[in-house]
């Protein structure tokens, strides 16, 4: 095992770690695209909740989907000019002609994934989650999508690591000495083959000028994610549906609709929608009484996911 000395930040680089900078602060994130003129926004109407309802998109050539629960209906719109394969295993594992591992079995099936599941984590002003099979946070679908993000058009490159202060940037969302020597000094002395206390204090002004000329985006590939320059990526904004991930490579089917910016989540997961309708249905989630782990006390299911198809509009 590694010394403790070795994810202790030395005098020699002692870069100011430090609490108390707020998250969206000296970054450049790319904006949601929704457009500022309203007026020039595409529309469709539709039924929702038992009332008629305008739904402005930014496509009307992008897909629609409901997502029915027993709370009320919401909808969203899909990108797939930013995630081509999100969107792809989106659809296909909601109408059930994607392939997937029922837990129950061990064996693969094809049916609509998500009907009959639920919202098995709700984070106050944070995050809804659900899409789970088995319906912990660990459950997956026996398949895969990769990750589709373009750092560049984020921004992520030109985002320093650490301010001229040695501030963390914001954007990291770290919080401690502890959540720097993880997110930061543990994957760079990885990737640098410092595998102890005598290796680190002989190699401390190599070091120093990594963590000086790191970017975001560097850092988040020593992590292990892979970038993308065939697709443009959008920072998320609240509303914005993601997939969820335990890291690198491994999303599978769980999904989530921020309530927030939740700027800190760039970078690392798949966005590709946008809730247009229901934001109502959204909130009365997003207000369910949890426990300490996060999960709803009262169950809140996932009816169907289906996609909308205008020409029966």
């Amino acid at each position: 095992m590694m010394s403790k000395l070795l994810f202790t930040f030395p005098a020699l680089l002692c870069c100011a770690v430090l609490m108390g900078a707020e998250p969206g602060e000296q970054t450049q994130l790319v904006p949601d695209a929704d457009p500022d003129n309203l007026e020039q926004i595409p529309s469709v109407n539709l039924v929702l909740n038992g009332r008629s309802t305008d739904v402005m998109v930014e496509n009307p050539d992008n897909p629609l989907v409901l997502l029915q629960t027993n709370r009320g209906d919401m909808v969203f719109e899909l990108f797939p000019t930013e995630a081509p394969a999100t969107v792809n295993h989106f659809l296909g594992l909601a109408d059930g002609t994607l392939p997937f591992v029922d837990p129950a079995i061990g064996q693969q099936v094809m049916r609509p994934f998500y009907n009959g599941l639920d919202f098995h984590r709700i984070t106050n002003g944070f995050l809804i989650q659900g899409g789970s099979p088995n319906g912990t946070p660990s459950g997956n679908p026996g398949i895969t999508v990769p990750d589709e993000i373009n750092a560049l058009s984020l921004g992520l490159d030109r985002m320093p690591v650490l301010d001229r202060d040695g501030v963390p940037n914001p954007l990291l969302g770290i919080r401690s000495e502890e959540d720097f020597r993880n997110r930061v000094l543990k994957p760079l002395y990885k990737d640098m083959n410092i595998t102890d206390s005598t290796i680190l204090e002989a190699r401390a002004g190599q070091v120093r000028e990594r963590l000086e000329s790191l970017s975001i985006k560097d850092l988040y590939e020593l992590e292990g994610y892979r970038y993308s320059q065939r697709v443009r990526s959008r920072a998320p904004a609240a509303g914005s549906l993601g997939m969820a991930n335990h890291g690198p490579g491994t999303t599978g089917s769980q999904f989530f609709i921020t309530l927030t910016e939740a700027d800190w989540l760039t970078g690392r997961y798949n966005f590709f929608g946008k809730i247009r309708a229901g934001e109502n249905v959204l909130q009365t989630i997003a207000r369910t009484r949890v426990d300490d782990n996060d999960r709803p006390i009262e169950t809140i299911s996932i009816l169907s996911v289906t996609r909308i198809r205008m020409e029966a509009l």
